[in-house]
């Protein structure tokens, strides 16, 4: 927070995630060292709107927010599957338990997964994904 105006200081931070997940965990825990202010979001809760998690399909591509190495994908049948990305989204959208989480907004920047790297480039641009 600015305590001259009371706005939040630094860009909007969102994380898309489970409590569970240690790569979410992680993100959690590394903007909060920044000390930047973070929206999370359970999907397991709620899970992420359609809107959303297409604008992450469009700047990073359904195929990066695919959690191939999953448990989720294998229970699925997904491992010897090949799929255009069109349908990937869709999958994706429809049981999102095949995301690779967490899923990172900042401002207008987009990454999926456990990344400090990416992570570190939003916080300084917060126009990458």
């Amino acid at each position: 927070m600015n305590p001259a105006s009371g706005a939040p200081s630094g860009p909007l931070v969102q994380v898309f995630g489970t409590p569970d997940s240690q790569a979410t965990r992680a993100a959690l825990r590394f903007f909060k060292e920044r000390r930047l202010e973070v929206h999370f979001v359970d999907i397991h809760r709620k899970p992420i709107a359609p809107g959303e998690l297409r604008r992450f399909v469009e700047r990073l591509g359904a195929r990066t927010l695919a959690d191939t190495e999953g448990k989720a994908w294998r229970d699925a049948g997904l491992a010897y599957l090949s799929m255009p990305d069109a349908d990937l989204a869709d999958r994706l959208l429809r049981d999102q338990r095949l995301l690779k989480l967490p899923l990172v907004r900042v401002d207008n920047g987009y990454a999926a997964g456990r990344d400090e790297a990416s992570w570190k480039s939003l916080m300084q641009t917060g126009s990458r994904g």
